[in-house]
């Protein structure tokens, strides 16, 4: 350690020697988790200099939520990370109080501009403010700007706050920066504002993307906007949430798609549905691949249940699978980055095997997992199909189909927690063309379900003993099931 630490050395130095303490068979198979301490919300999702870069929310020195820093990983398959020291520390007036959620973008002249949210802490006859600060480098190291914070709650109209503003996500189009910042308007609440800037310094406001209008939450964090498939999508985070239609309530993911007319800057709202229908998915960020995919992650985790969730590792918390998004059918779809096809092992299959009464199939089980079921339902008299994984004497996660409502149950009430929380969600699930698709990635101590071709998504964490690795199937009359099981390695 050098003679005058600064808070980026000593946080550098605590990493080094904290992280020679935590075994990689703690950790996941291929979800990335914080090197040391707490994670929350990626941040600055990109590719750059032939890798690619996912920073995130960071308290080092606990596992539990504090003065936010930004940990960084890299990896060229998006499954295996390789830790990079702590990026930033709060360690001026701008972000005194942390540095808080943001995106990054590479520059005309190779370096990398990272554009976060700085937190201004609360003082005497003042409350805590927040602004969009930025920092430019090589991909390691980074210098902040003398001028942060570069936008301030004076460079917005009358109406929208200076205590919930922040979460910038910019990129580079036609010369300019943009940025999407998240924002509560005190009669609309949660908006997500457009500003741009010739150089990423000098921002000014362009105009009010869409708003919640008390329908969909009080607050929206984590903006991402882009377009895809002929649409132009809008991704949220709502704070407080009512439920209604497909929404459930609290914290979530939302996805707005529409038309953006980039002369206007004017986007026009067409639909909105959840991005994920579980229950651990929150603040998405997404980045383009060098071969046009736009690959999406999120935090596996839920502001109302995460403080008092038990603390079994060095770390806690750690992102989702990265997901390739399309638009079929007017909707967002999403499926696994097709990269965990090079972790396949062992592969296995069965074909329209009859199931009724429980029944295991030989050589099918685990907790690393990459498996697609099939139910062939045309045909057949059921109603209801189940599905256990992570399964022994005492535990399980289920997955009830209820084929004639075409809706799903995904119930992890009997997986060994005894906290008073939610353990169930149910999601539109309807058979097509007499065919209702299931495909599970399991990956330790997590589920993720892509229901139909990824229609719908339902992720969680699952508190199971990794011992319990038997996986069933059952329903109420005989029905044909194809099984690919693809355990990973």
């Amino acid at each position: 350690m050098s003679k005058n630490p600064t808070p980026l050395d000593r946080v550098r130095d605590f990493e080094r020697e904290q992280a020679m303490k935590v075994s990689a068979d703690e950790r996941p198979l291929f979800h990335l988790t914080p090197l040391v301490g707490w994670m929350n919300d990626p941040n600055g999702f990109c590719w750059y200099k032939g890798q690619y870069h996912l920073f995130y929310q960071y308290h080092p020195f606990s596992r539990q939520w504090g003065p936010m820093h930004w940990g960084h990983a890299v990896s060229e398959n998006l499954l295996h990370w390789t830790y990079m020291p702590c990026a930033l520390a709060p360690d001026t007036a701008a972000d005194a109080g942390g540095c808080f959620s943001g995106s990054a973008v590479e520059m005309p002249d190779g370096k990398l501009l990272l554009c976060y949210t700085g937190v201004q802490p609360a003082g005497t006859f003042r409350r805590e403010t927040q602004a969009q600060c930025v920092a430019v480098g090589d991909g390691i190291d980074f210098e902040k700007s003398l001028l942060n914070p570069v936008v301030r709650h004076a460079h917005l109209p009358e109406g929208y706050s200076e205590y919930d503003f922040r979460d910038p996500k910019i990129w580079r189009e036609d010369g300019m920066y943009y940025m999407a910042a998240a924002n509560r308007h005190e009669k609309k609440q949660g908006a997500i504002l457009l500003l741009k800037s010739f150089d990423g310094l000098d921002w000014h406001f362009v105009t009010e993307l869409d708003a919640s209008d008390n329908e969909y939450g009080r607050m929206w964090e984590c903006p991402d906007f882009f377009p895809l498939d002929g649409k132009q999508v809008l991704l949220v985070s709502p704070q407080e949430m009512h439920a209604r239609e497909e929404f459930h309530a609290g914290y979530g993911t939302v996805a707005i798609l529409g038309q953006y007319d980039k002369k206007e800057h004017t986007f026009t709202r067409e639909s909105i549905q959840p991005v994920d229908h579980g229950l651990t998915f929150y603040a998405s960020q997404t980045t383009l691949a060098p071969d046009g995919r736009r690959i999406m992650i999120g935090w596996m985790d839920n502001w109302e249940t995460c403080k008092e969730a038990p603390r079994r590792h060095p770390w806690y918390a750690q992102m989702s699978m990265p997901r390739e998004l399309f638009i079929e059918n007017d909707r967002l779809c999403q499926r696994p980055v097709r990269e965990i096809e090079t972790l396949w092992q062992d592969t296995v299959r069965h074909d329209s095997v009859t199931v009724c009464e429980e029944t295991a199939l030989q050589g099918v089980q685990g907790r690393l997992l990459d498996m697609t079921v099939t139910l062939h339902v045309q045909n057949s008299a059921c109603r209801r199909f189940t599905l256990h994984v992570a399964k022994d004497e005492s535990h399980y996660i289920e997955i009830r189909c209820d084929l004639a409502r075409g809706e799903l149950v995904f119930d992890r009430s009997h997986g060994g927690s005894h906290r008073d929380i939610a353990h169930t969600r149910h999601v539109k699930a309807e058979v097509k063309n007499g065919v209702l698709t299931l495909r599970l990635l399991l990956d330790k101590e997590s589920v993720e379900l892509f229901i139909n071709g990824g229609e719908r998504v339902v992720t969680s964490l699952i508190p199971t003993p990794l011992e319990a690795d038997g996986i069933t199937f059952a329903a109420d009359a005989p029905l044909p099931v194809s099984v690919e099981a693809h355990h990973l390695k």
